[in-house]
């Protein structure tokens, strides 16, 4: 991976290459950003540059030994951990070396803009949920006591260090303070208060924003030759998310069906129908609907909040939708105001809280849709 080809962030671009050139390599750094923002194709692209044998003033050479190992991702001094699960071949304590070929075959299909529910797709995993295991820190302080075999660094990318548990963290901590020499940590997160503490407070941050609204639209035109106004368009109601913007021209049947499965939800809360709320919650709970899916249903959720407050109180401007969600929203924004706002959001929070620990979903969900047939009642201040 280049720097060439991620979308924007020219400044974090810069910054990082001139932290290798003059010498300034943190050996533990965050690569902080929300999905789609490209923090992972950076982090590997920073990887790459590093250790590039021909390095250019801004970007690795792409055709050295090295990079043409990194562009494979089969670098022996590059080493990947990402949260797994097990599936039908690994049946037993799952590691990221089990899924090497899978997470190679993803990244460079998709350039590295990759979401978790791509990758329980790819690894098929079913609705386990996706860790890293006190097993992973194992691996890692196994790998990173080796000498290099080609390049000046070993360099460790963690994705996702949001789903390590304590015991995993823990092992971590000493070798990510005090690593051996010429080795770098790069973990690659998406939300800094789900990561441990002790972790966090060890590393160097590296703050991806979401991508300018220009540079997406310029690379959604250049990958998809769609005209400007469409391409412009896409961009605004993506967020500077390439990956939404992906889907949005894609139209992704999985927005679809969690579109469906709100304005159902919405209808049988506001309606007070507590047969159809039950019926509705023993279909997410099913396994074809696992873990990660609801999660991602009940963020799709917070975005429909967001859009109803915008509607009712902000600029036109703000605004974020895809053609299917207006309709709905002209109907059910009125229901989302200044009285119930804060407390719809906390009860989605909660509920998404409570499914990455492993609660029961039918429960949950049924304790949620009960709350909701008492707060879309609540009169709007006047």
């Amino acid at each position: 991976m280049q720097f060439k080809n991620i979308i924007g962030h020219t400044a974090v671009k810069h910054r990082l290459t001139k932290s290798v050139k003059e010498g300034r390599i943190s050996h533990a750094q965050l690569f902080l950003g929300s999905e789609g923002s490209g923090n992972l194709p950076m982090a590997m692209a920073y990887a790459q540059y590093i250790s590039c044998q021909n390095k250019l003033d801004e970007d690795s050479c792409g055709t050295c030994e090295s990079c043409i190992k990194y562009e494979k991702l089969v670098h022996p001094d590059l080493h990947f951990v990402f949260p797994v699960a097990t599936n039908k071949s690994i049946k037993k304590d799952p590691i990221s070396a089990n899924y090497l070929a899978e997470w190679r075959e993803l990244n460079l299909a998709k350039k590295g803009y990759i979401t978790l529910a791509d990758l329980q797709d790819q690894l098929d995993t079913e609705n386990k949920q996706l860790l890293i295991s006190k097993n992973e820190s194992g691996e890692i302080l196994k790998a990173l006591s080796l000498k290099t075999y080609e390049a000046e660094y070993k360099i460790m990318i963690i994705w996702y260090p949001e789903k390590f548990n304590i015991s995993s963290a823990n092992k971590l901590l000493k070798i990510i303070e005090e690593p051996p020499a010429k080795t770098l940590f790069i973990l690659v997160a998406h939300d800094a208060e789900q990561i441990i503490n002790t972790i966090l407070s060890r590393t160097q941050l590296v703050k991806i924003d979401r991508i300018d609204d220009s540079e997406l639209q310029a690379e959604l035109v250049k990958e998809y030759q769609i005209d400007e106004t469409t391409a412009h368009n896409i961009a605004h109601l993506s967020d500077g998310n390439y990956v939404q913007a992906k889907k949005l021209l894609e139209h992704s049947e999985a927005e679809e069906s969690y579109h469906d499965l709100f304005k159902t939800w919405m209808r049988a809360a506001f309606k007070g129908d507590v047969p159809g709320l039950i019926t509705w919650s023993e279909q997410i709970a099913q396994n074809s609907f696992g873990r990660e899916k609801q999660k991602q249903f009940l963020h799709y959720g917070l975005h429909l909040f967001r859009e109803s407050l915008i509607n009712n109180y902000g600029d036109d401007e703000l605004q974020r939708v895809a053609e299917m969600e207006t309709q709905f929203l002209a109907k059910f924004a009125p229901y989302i105001h200044g009285a119930n706002c804060l407390d719809c959001i906390e009860l989605f929070n909660d509920a998404a809280y409570h499914i990455e620990r492993n609660a029961n979903p039918k429960i949950l969900f049924l304790d949620v849709s009960l709350k909701l047939t008492k707060l879309l009642r609540v009169p709007a201040p006047q």
